[in-house]
């Protein structure tokens, strides 16, 4: 055996193992994306109780939990507790060790906290309408998927007449009506009547028949539908406002219906998903996944092969989704809140949509609050923001 045949013998091995740990590498990328590009399209089952409940003293109105970034955020939030067979109302930390952190506790409306392991905290404060408004009516908005619940607010003049302006809220992905509940008060004192909407597959409307999140390419037309309904009830101007991925579908609606930029005054976006690529890639940073396969997951969710991998009925269009590619086609003011510390969608996107539209963009920073939670962090700020923004249209 020659010296040449002596070497590349060993060589050509190695690199066969280089190759098959590529491919090996390769194909556990693959599947990884599909598991993620699955995850993110596909409702969530029931939250899990992810805090420890360490001790309860009713008597002097605290609770102790285990300490993690949620138990220890600044502000107001719902307690979900036991598989949220009850639920509770806690104020703002109180002592924070590293390890566990003790919370003022407001209510308990019901179950029994003193008796309760695990629970979970929630951005949620309000249970119903009936905590922010005197008055109000369940109402069923025609989607094309059938008929969807949706809360209705009136707001009212002096002489007692209801008000033709009107804030339809859609909520975000893995949400109900509720997370919307916050703006009804600054809604309701700048004149302006609330709907708060339900939308295909997420828990209250009528299901679509692939049963997955369209990240807002899907539905955007139940709240075309919602437009149509309150125009039907004597609304003219409208004002679309999206919590995270509702302020994907509320882009979308803007972008794509003819029929709401007729009555539409202007936009407000808390915590949107306005860059979906972005946001599968900081997701899977923060999964400790390579930075790669963000990138994947869109691909795999943009594929023609997309339904037989994730359940999609139809691939789902990311180009179209990208509001900052096509910010020149809004046309109205937008009031856009986003945190620097959101931890969920990176503010990065919104950043970029305010400064192509600078013109149209009411750009507001908040530092230190979670993903959809600038309301808990800082109530008063932001409470005044969307009262003086309403009032001003």
């Amino acid at each position: 055996m020659s010296r040449l045949e002596r070497t590349v013998g060993p060589i050509g091995a190695v690199l066969g193992g280089i190759v098959v740990l590529g491919a090996a590498f390769a194909a556990a990328t693959a599947a990884t994306a599909i598991l993620f590009a699955r995850r993110v399209v596909t409702p969530e089952p029931d939250r899990e109780d992810d805090l420890r409940i360490e001790r309860v003293d009713l008597a002097a109105g605290e609770v102790v939990l285990s300490g993690s970034e949620d138990a220890r955020m600044r502000g107001r939030y719902g307690l979900w507790f036991e598989h949220d067979s009850g639920y509770a109302r806690v104020g703002d930390v109180l002592h924070d060790d590293g390890h566990r952190v003790r919370r003022v506790i407001e209510s308990v409306e019901f179950g029994r906290l003193d008796r309760a392991a695990r629970g979970r905290i929630s951005g949620w404060v309000h249970l119903g309408p009936w905590e922010v408004a005197e008055r109000y009516e369940n109402v069923l908005v025609p989607t094309p998927l059938g008929p969807a619940p949706a809360w209705f607010v009136p707001a009212t003049d002096a002489s007692g007449a209801p008000s033709p302006d009107w804030l339809i809220v859609v909520h975000g992905r893995g949400a109900k009506r509720h997370e919307g509940l916050r703006a009804v008060g600054p809604a309701t004192r700048a004149g302006w009547s609330s709907l708060l909407v339900s939308y295909r597959n997420d828990g209250e409307a009528p299901a679509s028949e692939d049963r997955r999140y369209g990240l807002g390419g899907t539905e955007w037309e139940d709240v075309v539908a919602a437009v149509r309904f309150a125009v039907e009830r004597g609304a003219r101007r409208i004002v679309l406002m999206g919590w995270s991925m509702g302020g994907s579908i509320a882009l979308q609606t803007v972008l794509r219906s003819d029929e709401v930029r007729e009555h539409l005054v202007g936009v407000i976006l808390e915590s949107p998903a306005v860059d979906w690529p972005d946001i599968l890639r900081f997701q899977g940073r923060a999964l400790g996944l390579p930075s790669e396969l963000g990138g994947a997951v869109a691909r795999v969710l943009s594929a023609p092969l997309a339904g037989t991998l994730t359940g999609l009925a139809a691939p789902i269009d990311l180009e179209a989704l990208d509001a900052v590619a096509r910010a020149d086609e809004l046309h109205v003011p937008i009031l856009l809140m986003h945190s620097e510390d959101d931890g969920f969608v990176p503010i990065d996107g919104s950043r970029r949509l305010a400064e192509v539209r600078s013109d149209l963009v009411q750009f507001e920073v908040f530092e230190g609050a979670r993903h959809t939670k600038l309301w808990n962090h800082d109530a008063s700020r932001w409470t005044m923001l969307v009262r003086d923004w309403l009032a001003a249209r």
